[in-house]
């Protein structure tokens, strides 16, 4: 078995590098009596005062009584010992004239190093570019806040750029222009990503780990109220049930921000003010309408046919066209509306945010599909495509099924975690607007 040139051994509060020249250790110490650095592998800087052992024998040093060269020996030559670090606590600490990068190195007692921890080939210096990024100090291994876990730091010494893939890097650079105005045939872009990603083996974090328990118990709560909502629908005023509907709506949907009941729009038509229910306001400003409408067992489709169809009821089409001429006030309205709201709104929205309407989108929250037959579903499902430029009509059932699916998907992500991290898509319950935003 090959020895390594470079090796490292922890003895009492001391970390000593262990350096095997190819020839003899002559040229060395004539190094030193110049007074001139020995530098290994273009990262370790090492002088006479570093030395405590070589094969003339040890140096006279009281931090080598525990240092034995003969059981360093390797192929009849022995190796040259020089102290690189010494203990801080849980750590040592490299001297920094050993490593002149600028910042304090720490290295974990427990990490057991290679020449690879701190060199990459072609004599680069792997702590030198890590200290590149301005860190206040280096620290790998242990149990401080700024340590890079030995795992991790492990994983990047494994994915350091070898000089094939700068190879693929510096052809890629270089195939950005000449394939505009050529006909060269490589795309040195695609190899270097085949490249790295057979290389890179980082995984995200399971970010929702922390919070999958307290998800899990807001939408069993959310599930538990509507389903109560629903048994008890009599007991309830249009205005506490729109109330608590918009409060389940939001939380499925998080992308809305705000809502606010009673705000007033300018019909431009009739040169009026309108009182529209409900408006919703999302993260970037765009606004949207919503009409929420208690349930009610028969307000979707017609449980009868006319010509052959089980066609919307007044309830439902009745209330499209309502949210039809309020997203038409809105657009008309325009800039002048974006302040009017916004100076409607004051302090309820933070300071400096922006209302847009920007071809605002509608949903419709009514009605029960329970207990509809197949026939009626599928004319249904016909008819709520037909309003979808309008409005997006969500039944009651709608909104369980969602609850239970995203509680469903959360268990089971809660099941894997150590396997999956798959980002639970649930939140989204709503499409987003049929036409394009701008702003």
């Amino acid at each position: 078995m090959t020895t390594s040139a470079v090796e490292f051994e922890s003895v009492g509060d001391q970390l000593y590098l262990i350096y095997r020249p190819r020839d003899d250790t002559a040229w060395v110490h004539h190094k030193f009596q110049r007074g001139e650095e020995l530098i290994i592998k273009g990262t370790f800087h090492l002088t006479g005062d570093n030395l405590v052992a070589d094969d003339v024998g040890p140096v006279d040093d009281e931090n080598t009584s525990e240092i034995d060269p003969e059981g360093l020996e390797d192929l009849n030559e022995l190796p040259m010992v020089f102290m690189v670090a010494t203990a801080d606590g849980e750590y040592f600490r490299f001297d920094p004239n050993v490593l002149p990068i600028g910042v304090p190195v720490l290295l974990s007692k427990l990490a057991k190093p290679t020449w690879r921890w701190f060199c990459a080939e072609r004599k680069v210096s792997i702590l030198s570019i890590v200290a590149s990024l301005k860190p206040n100090r280096i620290v790998i291994g242990g149990a401080e806040s700024d340590a890079i876990p030995l795992a991790e730091y492990e994983q990047l010494i494994e994915q350091f750029p070898t000089p094939h893939e700068l190879k693929r890097y510096v052809q890629a650079r270089v195939a950005r222009i000449v394939r505009q105005h050529t006909d060269a045939s490589v795309d040195a872009e695609a190899k270097l990503h085949a490249y790295v990603n057979k290389r890179v083996k980082m995984k995200g974090k399971d970010l929702i780990k922390p919070f999958r328990q307290a998800d899990i118990a807001k939408y069993q709560f959310l599930l538990q109220q509507l389903e109560h909502m629903l048994e008890a629908e009599e007991g309830y005023s249009e205005a506490a049930w729109q109330r608590e509907i918009l409060q389940i709506v939001c939380l499925l949907n998080p992308k809305y921000i705000a809502a606010f009941t009673g705000v007033p729009v300018w019909d431009a038509d009739s040169s009026t003010w309108r009182r529209l229910d409900i408006l919703l306001v999302d993260a970037s400003g765009n606004v949207d309408v919503i009409e929420i409408k208690q349930p009610f067992d028969k307000c979707i489709v017609t449980s009868s046919r006319y010509r052959d169809n089980h066609v919307p009821l007044r309830d439902l089409s009745g209330t499209v066209m309502q949210i039809e001429k309020y997203l038409r006030h809105l657009n008309r309205w325009g800039p002048s509306g974006e302040v009017a709201l916004r100076k409607h709104f004051g302090d309820k929205l933070p300071p400096g945010f922006q209302i847009k309407i920007t071809n605002p989108c509608g949903i419709v929250i009514m009605g029960r599909d329970e207990g509809l037959s197949p026939a009626q579903i599928r004319d249904f499902e016909v008819t709520r495509r037909h309003y979808k430029h309008i409005a997006d009509i969500v039944t009651y059932d709608d909104l369980l099924r969602r609850l239970k699916s995203i509680l469903n998907q959360l268990r089971t992500e809660g099941q894997h975690a150590s396997q999956s991290h798959n980002t639970r898509t649930g939140n989204n319950s709503f499409r987003d607007c049929p036409a394009d935003r701008a702003g």
